[in-house]
């Protein structure tokens, strides 16, 4: 039997979805060693969300989304699958228009923002930092803003906490995701 490596490409995958890093060494003759890393922060048992609700059973309906992604076919899936879920989804095609849209929101306007990274005018990087830059709007720096893009590496999952996101969803969306994504950041 041969080693086609596959082994490595699949795992690779795994741990890119969950955040992390793999590297190997290896000697010819005394076999390989993989490290595997993951952001993880330490925390204490009393900071620790119980949810013994499994995601199917979360109620989305009602919950207020602002969702921004120039491509129009994703974001017309995206509003489809998240409209079936209960929620109120408003449009903006660019991260400028976020930031605008946002802006003129009065405060609790919107429950959520699903912000794609890839954009023009203003890319989900420098919109989220807009929005969070906001002195004047009284949700600015609390609003969970969820990256939602098909950029999936570690690094990218980095990016978007260190802009100001809360979370990171991979397209195409997986609706059990959304759903913990959405009940982890608005308990």
């Amino acid at each position: 039997m041969t080693d086609t490596g596959i082994g490595m490409a699949i795992s690779k995958r795994y741990v890119d979805l969950m955040g992390g890093t793999i590297s190997v060494d290896s000697k010819k003759g005394e076999g390989s060693t993989f490290i595997v890393e993951f952001p993880l922060e330490l925390t204490n048992e009393s900071m620790v969300q119980k949810q013994d609700t499994p995601a199917s059973n979360v109620n989305m309906k009602g919950v207020r989304a602002l969702l921004a992604e120039d491509n129009e076919l994703n974001a017309e899936i995206a509003m489809v699958q998240l409209e079936e879920l209960g929620m109120v989804v408003t449009r903006v095609s660019d991260g400028k228009e976020a930031v605008e849209r946002f802006c003129e929101s009065d405060a609790d306007t919107f429950d959520i923002i699903f912000m794609d990274i890839m954009m023009p005018e203003m890319n989900g990087y420098e919109a989220t930092r807009a929005i969070r830059e906001l002195k004047d709007h009284p949700d600015a720096r609390t609003i969970p803003i969820i990256a939602m893009t098909a950029n999936a590496f570690a690094e990218d999952v980095q990016a978007s906490l260190d802009a100001g996101m809360n979370g990171h969803l991979s397209k195409p969306i997986v609706l059990d995701e959304v759903i913990k994504t959405v009940a982890r950041n608005l308990n």
